[in-house]
């Protein structure tokens, strides 16, 4: 090897050498050491450590992980993060002097990791191009702009009756087993066709749950954009509860770029249930329901991050779709009422409506978006402005066409008219309706087209309307819209419909498309 390229290399590595060397704290540190008192069920009672700061990173021996929990005269509560069985009385305790944090940076994009940003998919570790605290205060009112765009779904019901903006906080809340983590992960699928980056965030789920949705996210949507954060059933409650507050924090690391990002976090309810385990343990004062006095806050504090930026503070956007279970459709608890009072709004998933086979199972009468209508495309608004209206009268009318046949021609169309809209809104998992379709479909059904049509012809016409838009130049990304529906466009949407509807009819008939 030359001398000169020798020479470099040694000056190369002084060079950076000095810099190591610049940026290392000399001089004499004093760390906090104390002691565990008592251990058991995931909590640690601490002494020794009168210095120590809420939610501060404490290190046991064997390099298991706690943090502070709870704060008293002479001692702490602190939340075990690791395996709890090495962790005894007697056992050293060291204060890092840094409250919990979280790695972030485009390094976690298509990994799945735990809620301290662990690999849990491969043993290659995740490159972080940033810590973040898993607390971080939401944005300012200043600093917060209206919501204004929106975020698509790809569910019809949805995006015409329900409409989600970027920035907004919509609860999806039901019974167990009746589509939530279904509409979740087709929301996430869906922004493959967007720029919005997906955190989805597993708290409390059977494994096997957990990989159903990783698998469907890789299958049919865009994993290279998405951060699977997954704290399991088999995880520690320290893990459980620190979960959601690092799924933002990731999501808030592109949010503040300019990025978007949508966060989905499956369930509050089991991570209200780790709260409140947690609270009793460290002797904390209960409330209702066993729930400590500072769970409302708890939830307020986390969705409060969800939030538009103004432009100022670079017009990135997160956007929250949390997930709540409730136990025979009470939508009255505790938790549910207080997380439908923190959000801007619920899309109420029912029973009934999953055993008749009508997915996704939306309760439209109790459902409401209520900021996200501002946000919802023009042209999709104009067609879908009577849609949640005639369908509601349609589900009333219905019960009374039990007790006898109606004879009145008025009422007569409104069957008609609500049973296409009951199988228009029929949509099966990974079947995302693009914004074009929706409106095509929404129109020829305002025009009376699909009003009689059986509920496999509406399917047929579903499976055959992208190529046809494609054909005619408005499959484009909201068909080519950017404002409202002018009467022209309007017509050829409903043309491109009744074309197809006639092709399945005649084909049904025996007659060749």
């Amino acid at each position: 090897m030359p001398m000169n390229t020798v020479d470099a290399k040694n000056d190369d590595w002084l060079q950076r050498s000095r810099e190591v060397v610049a940026h290392t704290p000399l001089g004499a540190q004093a760390s906090g050491i104390g002691h565990v008192m008592r251990a058991a069920d995931g909590i640690a009672v601490v002494s020794g450590l009168a210095q120590a700061r809420l939610h501060e990173l404490l290190r046991f021996e064997n390099d298991r992980m706690g943090f502070a929990l709870a704060l008293e005269e002479h001692a702490l509560d602190a939340v075990l993060l690791d395996d709890a069985a090495s962790v005894a009385a007697g056992s050293v305790v060291r204060g890092t002097g840094e409250v919990l944090r979280v790695p972030v940076g485009p390094g976690l994009l298509g990994r799945v990791v735990d809620p301290l940003g662990r690999p849990l998919d491969r043993d290659e570790p995740v490159p972080a191009e940033a810590y973040l605290p898993v607390e971080r205060p939401g944005p300012a009112i200043v600093e917060r702009d209206l919501v204004s765009e929106p975020l698509a779904t790809g569910v019809l019901t949805v995006d015409a009756m329900f409409p989600i903006g970027r920035g907004q906080r919509e609860l999806l809340i039901g019974d167990r087993a009746t589509g939530k983590t279904a509409l979740a992960v087709d929301a996430i699928v869906n922004q493959k066709h967007s720029d919005v980056i997906c955190v989805y965030v597993s708290i409390g789920q059977r494994a096997h749950a957990v990989q159903q949705v990783i698998d469907a996210v890789r299958e049919h949507g865009a994993p290279e954009r998405c951060v699977f954060v997954v704290a399991s059933a088999s995880s520690s409650a320290g893990l459980q509860w620190v979960a959601p507050f690092a799924g933002f924090s990731i999501a808030e690391y592109f949010r503040d770029r300019g990025q978007h990002a949508l966060v989905v976090v499956d369930d509050l309810t089991k991570h209200a249930a780790t709260h409140r385990q947690l609270a009793l343990l460290t002797r904390q004062p209960a409330g209702r329901e066993a729930y400590p006095g500072d769970v409302f806050y708890l939830h307020a504090r986390l969705l409060e991050r969800a939030a538009k930026l103004s432009a100022a503070k670079g017009g990135g956007s997160l956007t929250a779709l949390p997930i709540a279970q409730t136990e025979a459709g009470n939508l009255a608890a505790y938790i549910p009422t207080n997380l439908i009072s923190i959000t801007d709004g619920q899309i109420v998933f029912d029973t009934g409506l999953f055993a008749a086979n009508q997915r996704p199972a939306i309760d439209v009468g109790l459902s409401v978006s209520r900021v996200g209508g501002k946000a919802q495309q023009a042209a999709l608004r104009d067609v879908a402005a009577r849609l949640r209206l005639e369908y509601a009268q349609f589900l009333e009318l219905e019960l009374f066409t039990r007790f006898g046949t109606l004879t009145d021609a008025r009422v007569k169309a409104q069957i008609a008219r609500g049973k296409a809209i009951r199988a228009l809104l029929v949509q099966p998992r990974f079947a995302a309706r693009q914004p074009a379709e929706q409106i095509a479909m929404l129109a020829a059904l305002a025009e009376g087209v699909l009003d009689g049509c059986a509920p496999s012809v509406v399917a047929d016409v579903w499976r055959r309307l992208p190529a046809r838009l494609a054909d005619g130049r408005l499959g484009e990304p909201g068909g080519g819209i950017t404002g409202a529906l002018d009467a022209a466009t309007r017509a050829r949407f409903v043309d491109v419909v009744r074309a197809l509807v006639g092709a399945q009819t005649g084909e049904r008939h025996g007659v060749p498309a």
